[in-house]
C-alpha cells in the first residue's frame, strides 16, 4: 500500500516526457496485447499499408494472429511481443492491433527499464487504457488513437481518425473545436489530460497503475455497458478521489449503452453530471472512443479546455 500511495502522490509534480515524434524511415511495431484477432489479417494488412504510405516501416509481432481462447496468444506470448517492441531501439512506436481484454494480464510481466531510457509512443484505446495509466505513472506520454482494426472502416469514413493519428505521430499541433452539447457544464480549465475507458480505469484502482487526477483533466468513454454499471464504476472512481480535485471532465463516446429491464430513469449525461462536482466543467460529445470518428488524444499532455454555448475547444500545448 505504501508503494501505491507514493506512486500516486509522485504524479502531482511529475513532468512527463514526450517520446520522439516519428519521421520517414522510422519503424512502428504492430502488436496484440489483448483480444484475439479472428479473420483480421486483411485489416491488419490495410493498417500496415496505411502507415507505410506515410514513409514508415512496419514490423508485426510474431504472435499477433495466435489464438489462445479469448486472447491473441497466451499471456507469455503477448508479453514476449510487447517486450521485444519495448526493448528494440529501432522501433519508435508500438501500435496495438486491437483492444478487447487482456492488457492488464501482462502489465506486471513487462520490464519497462529500456523503455524508460528510450521512450516510444504506445498507441491504442479501450483496453489499452491499462497502458495509458501505467505508463503515465512512469512519467511518459502515450497516444489514445485508432488501432490496427480501425481500418475495418472505409478510409473515407474515418478521415479525421486517420489524419489526427498521423498528425500526432509526426508532431503536428492538435486542436479541436466541436459543437457544444446542451448538456455541457460550461467553463474553462487547464491541466494534464489523463483517463480512458471507464471499466479499465476502475480496474486499475488499488494498484500502482491507479491515476492521480488532482489538477488534471479526465477523459472518459465506454461501450456496451448498462447505465447502472457505468454509475457503479464512476462511483468507485469518485470514492477513490478521481473527482475531488479534477479540473475538468471530457466525455467521449458512450457507445451501445445496454437497456436494463428496470429503467435507470435519467440520461447518461445526467448520470455523469450527478457524479462530477457542480463547479467542474464537463464537455460531452467529444469524438473519441468506440465510434468511427475517433480523434487522437495525447495522454499526459497539458491541454486547455474551453466550454461555451455554441462551440467548445480542446487545445494541446
Amino acid at each position: 500500500m505504501l508503494l501505491i500511495v507514493t506512486t500516486i502522490n509522485a504524479q502531482k509534480t511529475m513532468k512527463l516526457s514526450t517520446p520522439p515524434y516519428l519521421k520517414k524511415g522510422d519503424t512502428i511495431a504492430i502488436v496484440a496485447p489483448a483480444g484475439i484477432l479472428k479473420n483480421r489479417k486483411q485489416v491488419i494488412t490495410d493498417a500496415r499499408k496505411l502507415v507505410e504510405g506515410w514513409g514508415l516501416k512496419v514490423v508485426i509481432g510474431k504472435h499477433v494472429f495466435t489464438q489462445a481462447n479469448h486472447f491473441a496468444g497466451t499471456d507469455e506470448q503477448r508479453c514476449q511481443d510487447f517486450q521485444e517492441a519495448l526493448d528494440n531501439s529501432n522501433i519508435k512506436a508500438i501500435w496495438s492491433a486491437r483492444g478487447g481484454y487482456g492488457s492488464v494480464r501482462i502489465l506486471d510481466k513487462l520490464d519497462f527499464t529500456k523503455f524508460k531510457e528510450n521512450p516510444k509512443w504506445i498507441i491504442g484505446y479501450s483496453d489499452i487504457t491499462a497502458f495509458h495509466n501505467h505508463v503515465h505513472n512512469l512519467g511518459i506520454e502515450t497516444l489514445h488513437a485508432m488501432m490496427g482494426t480501425s481500418m475495418q472502416d472505409k478510409p473515407e469514413d474515418i478521415t479525421e481518425t486517420i489524419e489526427t493519428f498521423r498528425k500526432t505521430l509526426f508532431g503536428e499541433q492538435l486542436q479541436y473545436t466541436i459543437k457544444s452539447s446542451k448538456d455541457n457544464r460550461k467553463g474553462a480549465a487547464e491541466g494534464v489530460l489523463v483517463g480512458g475507458n471507464i471499466a479499465i480505469l476502475a480496474s486499475m484502482l488499488g494498484s500502482s497503475s491507479q491515476l492521480n487526477t488532482d489538477g488534471k483533466i479526465l477523459f472518459i468513454e465506454e461501450i456496451g455497458e448498462y447505465k447502472y454499471a457505468i454509475d457503479r464504476m464512476l462511483q468507485s472512481l469518485k470514492r477513490a478521489g478521481y473527482f475531488t480535485k479534477v479540473k475538468g471532465v471530457i466525455v467521449g463516446d458512450m457507445t451501445k449503452i445496454r437497456k436494463n429491464t428496470t429503467p435507470w430513469g435519467t440520461s447518461i449525461e445526467q448520470l455523469i453530471l450527478d457524479i462530477v462536482p457542480d463547479d467542474i466543467p464537463v464537455l460531452f460529445g467529444f469524438p473519441a472512443g468506440h465510434e468511427p470518428d475517433n480523434r487522437a488524444l495525447i495522454m499526459g499532455r497539458e491541454i486547455k479546455l474551453s466550454i461555451n454555448d455554441k462551440l467548445s475547444s480542446v487545445s494541446f500545448k
